[in-house]
């Protein structure tokens, strides 16, 4: 199943979504269950939420029970942003750092989170501002020191992830900015859409992709991941409660601007699209935000 988040006439809506060639089609899902939550970290913090979902899904896309509206991230106010630096063994070896003995954790905040479509802003005190395609792991139940068998289980779904990186500031300023680099207003776009961990049978061998202005600049596998999903569960579930909702960005493969030679940033007009197969394609304009 796909849900997505809407912005319609009548407030925020989850829907289910049919995705023909990058056509999407929107369903209502309150039209069958008028008491679904409206949002979808409160779908998944309900107990049987995405069964319910699922019903009223089948049911609206059935009656082809259609919906229109603004499509936004599909968790627009994660309660955490939880992000993983160095995991792919081809990008480690690109940046020519060693393999970490464990999973580099960092955040950004719910506030950084924006959807397909929507513009990525660059702050003119950022002039090297970076692109990353991501994997996204959404939680969907409660969990603390989950062994790395027990993960799955806690898994609600995936979705496409970009963590824009301004350079200049995570590594460039006196000590390393590493939060402000990460997470500034619009840095953290997701989405179109959750697809539910069942449609996934193995998240960690994807296709992963990112063009900029059409040219491929990103194109790796999750299967060289240095940690899985569920390693890394297991790594920040033994320090901190993960809830419906938390979000994971599961780190970024080879090809990132900063090791390219000249470098290549961000710049106002460019357009991003990440890709990863099975999950759509997250599309987001660059502009300059003085």
């Amino acid at each position: 199943m796909k849900l997505a988040t809407l912005q319609t006439d009548q407030g925020n809506s989850v829907v289910s979504v049919i995705d023909q060639d990058e056509e999407l089609t929107f369903f209502d899902l309150h039209a069958f269950d008028e008491s679904l939550p409206r949002s979808l970290k409160d779908i998944l913090t309900l107990e049987g939420g995405l069964e319910r979902a699922r019903k009223a899904a089948t049911l609206a896309e059935q009656a082809n029970q259609l919906i229109a509206g603004t499509l936004l991230a599909p968790i627009p106010s994660p309660g955490k942003v939880l992000c993983i630096g160095l995991n792919y063994r081809d990008h480690a070896e690109e940046t020519g750092m060693p393999f970490p003995d464990e999973p580099v954790c960092f955040s950004k905040f719910s506030s950084a989170v924006t959807g397909t479509g929507f513009p990525i802003r660059i702050p003119a005190i950022a002039r090297e501002v970076d692109y990353e395609a991501e994997l996204v792991v959404v939680i969907g139940k409660t969990c603390r020191s989950v062994s790395e068998a027990d993960a799955p289980r806690y898994i609600a779904g995936y979705m496409n992830g970009h963590d824009v990186s301004a350079r200049d500031w995570q590594i460039g300023r006196p000590g390393g900015q590493w939060l402000l680099g990460k997470t500034a207003d619009t840095f953290a776009p997701t989405g179109p859409y959750l697809v539910t961990a069942d449609e996934i049978s193995n998240a960690n061998n994807l296709p992963i992709k990112l063009t900029l202005n059409g040219k491929v600049m990103q194109n790796s596998n999750t299967d060289k991941f240095i940690f899985t999903i569920e390693q890394v569960i297991q790594f920040v579930s033994q320090l901190m409660t993960l809830e419906p909702g938390d979000i994971i960005f599961t780190g970024t493969p080879p090809g990132v601007g900063m090791a390219r030679k000249p470098p290549v940033y961000l710049k106002p007009g460019d357009q991003a699209i990440v890709e990863i197969q099975g999950l759509g394609a997250l599309q987001n304009t660059v502009e300059a935000w003085d």
